[in-house]
């Protein structure tokens, strides 16, 4: 597709910003999403950026993969996968306004358990299958309709109280596996395609850079400020979701 010149300075930073969203700001990457959709209409939007997260994912993953929290990750994978599943016949059903009004509900929905959960003892706090499989079901959901299940992974590991690098880390191998398993489900409806993947080469260094920015920045993040801008952005996501 051939661009104007503020279509692609757009489009360039919206792929810095996914890079950035794995490796340095976790919640970032919802507004990558955001700018993609400026300049392409949201279907084909979601499949050009699956490549491009694909490929921050692989730098999050070789930069921090040893700091990864397996357990947290093994209780959501089966519930994800089958999100992502009913996320692939959605989409053959819903608009992309109804679809994202949706997501923005789920995210705010989030953010409220959050809150909730910083209100009650730790002892409290449920952290057992069922959180998981309810997590796992949204992300997958959300993932595959609109690359937008960054928010609801954030509270997912916020809830699990991990420190940034285990944050990172685990998010960093549940996307990277997540996102190659929609690969196929992105090429039979036709988003990912010859065309998406010569602007995917020609975006991707830009992908790069951001991811790089992001190592350097993130071990100068405080941890409560670290936690209150990721969730400053879930919360800011929604409310473009619901609104826009």
């Amino acid at each position: 597709m051939n661009l104007e010149i503020w279509q692609w300075l757009v489009v360039m930073c919206g792929a810095a910003f996914i890079g950035l969203s794995k490796t340095g700001i976790p919640g970032v990457g919802i507004f990558a999403v955001a700018l993609f959709t400026m300049v392409y209409p949201a279907r084909e939007a979601t499949g050009l950026v699956l490549p491009l997260l694909i490929l921050a994912d692989i730098v999050a993953v070789k930069s921090y993969h040893r700091h990864a929290v397996w357990s947290h990750l093994w209780r959501m994978f089966p519930w994800a996968a089958s999100g992502i599943v009913i996320g692939y016949f959605t989409m053959e059903h819903l608009d992309s306004t109804t679809i994202g009004k949706l997501i923005g509900g789920i995210l705010l929905s989030m953010v409220g358990l959050h809150i909730w959960r910083k209100s009650i003892k730790e002892e409290e706090i449920p952290d057992g299958i069922a959180f998981a499989a309810a997590m796992g079901l949204m992300a997958g959901f959300t993932t595959m309709v609109a690359n937008a299940a960054g928010p609801i992974m954030i509270l997912y590991l916020l809830a699990m109280r991990l420190p940034k690098m285990a944050f990172i880390g685990t998010g960093a191998w549940y996307f990277f596996i997540l996102n190659s398993f929609k690969v196929p489900f992105g090429v039979d409806l036709g988003i990912i395609n010859v065309s998406t993947l010569q602007v995917n080469a020609i975006l991707s260094p830009f992908v790069i850079g951001g991811a790089l920015w992001g190592r350097m920045l993130l071990p100068k993040i405080n941890q409560k400020l670290f936690e209150n801008v990721a969730l400053g952005f879930a919360v800011v996501a929604a409310i473009k979701l619901l609104l826009f």
